[in-house]
């Protein structure tokens, strides 16, 4: 599911909690004027867990260390989302083509 440029990039998240989890880099999208990031939990063994994807604003002021914020709002939370999801079918769509 990642994209060619984005293919194998991983980032550590550390949740409120302070546990961290490893996240493959699905995308980064532009949606209502701000970046986001979607990423992808992994498991112990670098493996995908199902159904979970996290999307985070991303704000790239330093390219070796960008800055992630949660969406709070829920609008920009369905405006982020719904981009998502539109380039989540992209990618279904060219892997049909592929067959």
């Amino acid at each position: 599911m990642a994209t060619e440029n984005m293919d194998e990039i991983t980032v550590t998240l550390t949740l409120d909690n302070d546990e961290e989890i490893e996240c493959a880099v699905l995308t980064v999208y532009e949606a209502g004027g701000r970046q986001y990031i979607a990423l992808l939990p992994l498991d112990e063994n670098g493996e995908s867990e199902e159904g979970d994807v996290y999307l985070y604003r991303y704000i790239d002021t330093d390219p070796e260390n960008p800055d992630l914020e949660n969406i709070l709002d829920d609008e920009e939370y369905e405006i982020a989302a719904d981009a998502f999801d539109e380039w989540l079918d992209e990618q279904e769509f060219g892997e049909e083509e592929d067959l």
